[in-house]
């Protein structure tokens, strides 16, 4: 750290004798450890010192590296990784020199730790490489592959490592391994690990065909004797999911799905079930990555093939096609759910069916039903007696915890749809949740977060007055099982009744707030009964990985406690003050955590709190009663991550929604909120500039782009609802062009939609406040002309957020805008002579009262009346 800061301060004669003494240091340490780190000290010097002035280094690493003894070579080598990883560049002119050193090494199998140094070097060197090294490189492929094989088995981690040379020659020099692609492809799928990873860069390389020629067979074939996934077997218990198989398919999704569709649609016609099944499989992940274009094209006749698959006469293939159906209930909702009475008949017969045995089958046939149940509403109710039926007898009769984990996760689902309608069921429900809560047996664990779960779902869907009368029990039963039971799990699910309970009947939880806010706050802390800062880092780092996302009940423990804090310190009100101050500043110290889900948790908190103090404002006016929120915009413009700043922009739009103008009132807050939306629009954040690492490609870029301005725009008729219309009118004017590019036809639909639906909720916004008609007619002849082309584009979402815009703007300006209503009549005349969507006519029709209730005189009442007589509606 000293060389490394201080090099410059160094005499010359230091720097010698520093050098010399390092090398000889080297030479002699016998121990890993040391020579792992006097090879930094190393590196760390020739990134000051090129390496041609330190030939003593070179003369060591020449001799090291050809020795005959395994030792020497493998410290060579370590010092060789080190030194080039941190200059590579200088070392340039010897690159064909290591190179076939590396053709040496890389067959040297028996001494794997040289060839993981060896594979580190090259890892360094290869974006620096030239046409005059490709043919070496290429040549190395092959032994590379070997090498890497042997190194798996030696030492796991290091082979890890050592897989980011495909990664990198796939960035910098696709083209070495192009010759060599169905090799690489076989080694990942042989080795079946993070390996798999690689395979989605190697389609940013268009390299996709080939990959799908080498991958299906693979896919498709039926798996070894002794290897068989155990959900395939008839009497299989319960078993992972095809991890593996679903990584590659969701690497090969959208936009390739056109490539993809054919090999599918072969496999499923096939007489081998395990072909069969990698077609189901195909296209249950397909639903995720292409869902847009099965929705619109393709749905009825996937969804017509899935069905039938249920009915297949072999296991595999039946366990396939459930776990398609449920990646259709999933993904493609809600024109998914318009086959319910189709789909709900065939699960529930196929649930009923099913052998308690083969628990893998089960998962599947309910996550299939929950998935689909969850989006039904009110159409679930002919089916509840039959479903509620099977999951009480499930709770009642069935000796797996595992099937009754499921039934009671179901009902969750169930009561989600149903509401109130779930009353009847309602005491059965409760009993068994109540035994499987006070069972404190470890085996009961994953039942009881269950129970947990599907109680705080209970008490927000059930009604007040059903569920009320069981709050203060809920609550003491919490308060218990976090006393008893040391597990974030539990925990967090405690945490979540707590916060569903404080939305019946907060007063239950005001004599148990100093426990509740204790034990929620310690869940925020860094550590948690020694869990370490560095394992959510490492969480983090590891997420965005399917195989190795590190499910880390302690980060999801710290979500749920900073989600949970805010809504109960909203629903409590005065009750909760005391607890305000210490709950913001532990909350507010998580601003810059490491994992991206708990930073924007975070953020959702501090608004909640925001809006708890102004409630409790409110009631007692007072300056000590205000509560800052200055912490927003800074963080829309520094946050790196896209998802956590749509959070901090949903919290901002909440304060300023519930606060009004109450929130704007410190000096320069309006012109910071105006600058951080603005400062979105024109894709200027962090977030936005390349800061962030969630959005894995340019096409996913763009859609948390539009997510993000989304959220940006809704922003802007909150500010012109808060404040006098002159005071907002000088942001606005900046604002309103980055909206109104938007509109033009060019742009796509979501765009067009996005822009006329803001500047109409922006002049529903100027209706309430001080000075907001004359600010509506200066804006009218830059407004105007940007809705009546929406009136007339062809999407119907633009038509109908374009009409409520020009009712909007009628109401707004008044008389100022009279002049233009001719032209805004004629223009919903011939509208209403075509238009058949009814969301449309409805605005319409509410376009046309505003239009009359704010300048009467304009309307001619007699023939608007007739038209609409004629055509059979009633203004």
């Amino acid at each position: 750290m000293r060389v490394k800061k201080h090099w410059k301060k160094i005499s010359l004669d230091h720097r010698e004798s520093l050098k010399a003494v390092v090398l000889q240091a080297f030479q002699q340490e016998t121990e890993h450890t040391v020579r792992h780190s006097l090879s930094q000290l190393s590196a760390v010097m020739v990134k000051h010192e090129t390496p041609d002035r330190w030939p003593a280094l070179f003369t060591l690493l020449n001799q090291s590296t050809k020795s005959n003894n395994p030792t020497d070579r493998q410290v060579g080598l370590l010092l060789l990784s080190k030194v080039v990883e941190s200059n590579p560049e200088p070392f340039k002119p010897h690159y064909r020199q290591l190179l076939q050193l590396f053709g040496t090494v890389l067959q040297d199998l028996d001494n794997p730790t040289a060839m993981y140094y060896c594979i580190l070097t090259l890892t360094a060197m290869t974006a620096y490489t030239g046409t005059e090294e490709m043919n070496l490189m290429r040549s190395l492929i092959p032994r590379l592959i070997i090498a890497l094989k042997h190194l798996i088995k030696a030492d796991q981690g290091q082979a890890s490592d050592a897989m980011e040379v495909f990664d990198e020659l796939m960035e910098s020099e696709v083209s070495i391994i192009v010759p060599h692609i169905a090799e690489i492809v076989h080694f990942c799928l042989e080795v079946r690990t993070e390996l798999l990873l690689i395979i989605f860069t190697v389609l940013k390389q268009k390299l996709l065909n080939p990959i799908l020629q080498t991958v299906f067979p693979v896919l498709s074939a039926a798996p070894p004797p002794g290897e068989e996934d155990p959900e395939d077997e008839e009497n299989g218990d319960e078993g992972d999911t095809d991890n593996e198989t679903q990584i590659v398919l969701l690497c090969m999704s959208d936009p390739w799905h056109v490539h993809q569709m054919p090999l599918t649609q072969v496999c499923l016609a096939s007489e081998n079930p395990y072909e069969r099944k990698a077609g189901l499989m195909c296209m249950a992940v397909l639903a995720e990555g292409c869902a847009d274009h099965i929705r619109t094209k393709l749905l009825s006749s996937m969804l017509q093939t899935v069905c039938q698959s249920l009915s297949d006469n072999n296991q595999v293939v039946r366990s396939a096609g459930l776990f398609a159906l449920g990646q259709f209930s999933e993904h493609l909702q809600p024109e998914v759910s318009k086959y319910c009475a189709e789909l709900m008949p065939l699960l529930l017969g196929y649930m009923s069916a099913l052998n308690q045995a083969k628990i893998g089958h089960i998962t599947k046939a309910f996550y299939a039903l929950e998935n689909f149940m969850e989006n039904l509403g009110s159409e679930i109710e002919p089916y509840l007696p039959t479903l509620m039926e099977t999951m009480l007898s499930a709770l009642s009769n069935a000796e797996n915890l595992k099937l009754k984990e499921l039934a009671v996760s179901a009902i969750g689902a169930i009561a989600n749809a149903a509401k109130e309608k779930l009353v009847p069921y309602f005491p059965p429900v409760i009993e068994s949740l109540k035994g499987f809560l006070t069972d404190t047996r470890d085996e009961m664990r994953a039942l009881q977060t269950q129970a947990l779960d599907t109680l705080s779902v209970l008490a927000r869907t059930i009604g007040k007055d059903v569920f009320s009368p069981l709050a203060a029990e809920c609550v003491q039963l919490g308060l218990n099982l976090t006393n008893a039971i040391d597990d974030p799990d539990l925990r967090r699910c405690t945490y979540s009744l707590f916060s569903a309970v404080s939305t019946v009947s907060p007063d239950c939880l005001s004599p148990h707030l100093t426990a509740i806010t204790t034990i929620m706050l310690l869940s925020l802390k860094t550590r948690w009964r020694g869990f370490p800062l560095s394992f959510s880092i490492l969480t983090s780092v590891l997420s965005p990985f399917p195989r190795f996302s590190v499910e880390n009940a302690y980060i999801d423990e710290k979500e749920d406690a900073c989600d949970a804090l805010g809504e109960i310190a909203f629903n409590t009100g005065a009750a909760f003050q005391p607890f305000l101050e210490s709950s913001f500043q532990q909350v507010y110290e998580l601003r810059d955590f490491p994992h991206e889900d708990v930073r924007r948790a975070a953020f959702g908190a501090m608004g909640q709190f925001c809006r708890a103090q102004h409630k409790v404002w409110q009631e007692n006016p007072t300056e000590a009663n205000h509560q800052g929120n200055s912490f927003f915009p800074s963080a829309v413009r520094g946050e790196r991550e896209r998802q956590v700043v749509m959070g901090v922009l949903e919290a901002m739009n909440g304060v300023l929604k519930a606060c009004q103008g109450e929130a704007l009132q410190s000096p320069g807050r309006l012109q910071e909120i105006s600058q951080a939306i603005r400062d979105v629009l024109k894709k200027r954040t962090v977030c936005q500039d390349g800061g962030g690492d969630e959005a894995d490609d340019d096409e996913q870029q763009a859609e948390y782009d539009a997510m993000l301005q989304e959220f940006a725009g809704e922003g802007i008729p909150l500010l012109a609802s808060a404040v006098p219309a002159d005071t907002f009118q000088p942001h606005l004017n900046e604002l309103l062009p980055l909206i109104m590019n938007k509109a033009k036809s060019s742009c796509t639909v979501a765009d067009r939609s996005f822009s006329v639906g803001t500047l109409g909720e922006i002049l529903q916004s100027l209706v309430s406040v001080s000075g907001g008609r004359a600010c509506a007619g200066k804006l009218s002849n830059r407004l105007l002309p940007v809705l009546v082309a929406g009136v007339r584009d062809s999407d119907n979402e633009v038509r109908n957020n374009s009409v409520f815009g020009l009712g909007a703007l009628a109401q707004a300006a008044g008389p100022l805008v009279a002049q233009d209503y001719p032209m805004m009549l004629s223009l919903f005349s011939n509208l209403l002579s075509k238009e058949q969507d009814r969301r449309v006519i409805d605005n319409l029709c509410a376009a046309l009262c505003r239009m009359i209730m704010s300048h009467m005189e304009g309307v001619p009442l007699e023939q608007v009346l007739s038209a609409f007589s004629c055509m059979g509606f009633y203004a």
